[in-house]
């Protein structure tokens, strides 16, 4: 089976890639969701709920904009110049991998005080809901798209020509074919028993003729 681009960056690695690429940014943004709820709820804009929801803002967006940094010059870039994007699917799957974290940057900077100054609390929550939305609707699709198979769309990774070669390469052998090999074996066998017998105390075999084998 074949792999985007978006799985063989969280299967390499392990489990590192795994915790940078998945664990904590998906920790962190459910941690932003939850409290969200919790605060669109009960309306209490004070506390260690809301101020982790600030904080959990804060640090995803941060640390996404580390990830996409990382993954437009390591990957999109000579990706793209080199030709070698698998698929469509496999540009869907790192694509929107990239957009889903824009909405958690921009809560991010509300929180920071760059953005939407004008909003009061109710309005920041708001636009916090819509991106946490956002977010987890570009991260699913990325999620599925990175976990299909390019392979259904046309793509033959290095790894299916070798197998394909391998299997063409092959010489097929008819079952008469193996059978008059096999008597040819046993015949050639038997006359080797016939004609040599192996001489007591390590000496080499030597024939009816009497001449020494060396």
């Amino acid at each position: 089976m074949n792999m985007t681009h978006y799985m063989e960056l969280l299967a390499v690695n392990q489990p590192w890639n795994l915790i940078i690429f998945m664990a904590i940014p998906v920790i962190l943004a459910e941690t932003l969701a939850i409290t969200e709820l919790y605060l669109l709820f009960t309306r209490k804009f004070d506390g260690a709920i809301y101020y982790l929801n600030r904080f959990s803002g804060i640090a995803v967006g941060v640390y996404f904009i580390g990830i996409i940094i990382y993954i437009i010059t390591n990957a999109v870039v000579p990706i793209t110049k080199a030709g070698e994007w698998r698929t469509v699917i496999d540009v869907i799957a790192v694509g929107t991998y990239v957009i889903a974290g824009l909405p958690l940057i921009w809560i991010a900077l509300q929180e920071m005080g760059v953005v939407n100054k004008a909003l009061d609390q109710m309005g920041k929550l708001k636009i916090h809901a819509i991106c946490v939305a956002l977010f987890l609707v570009f991260g699913h699709i990325a999620m599925i798209a990175g976990m299909l198979d390019p392979g259904i769309l046309g793509y033959k990774g290095t790894g299916v020509h070798q197998m394909s070669s391998s299997a063409d390469d092959h010489e097929f052998c008819h079952p008469e074919e193996h059978e008059k090999m096999m008597k040819q074996h046993q015949q050639m066998m038997g006359n080797m028993s016939v004609n040599q017998m192996p001489m007591s105390g390590g000496q080499m075999p030597m024939n009816t003729q009497g001449h020494t084998h060396k």
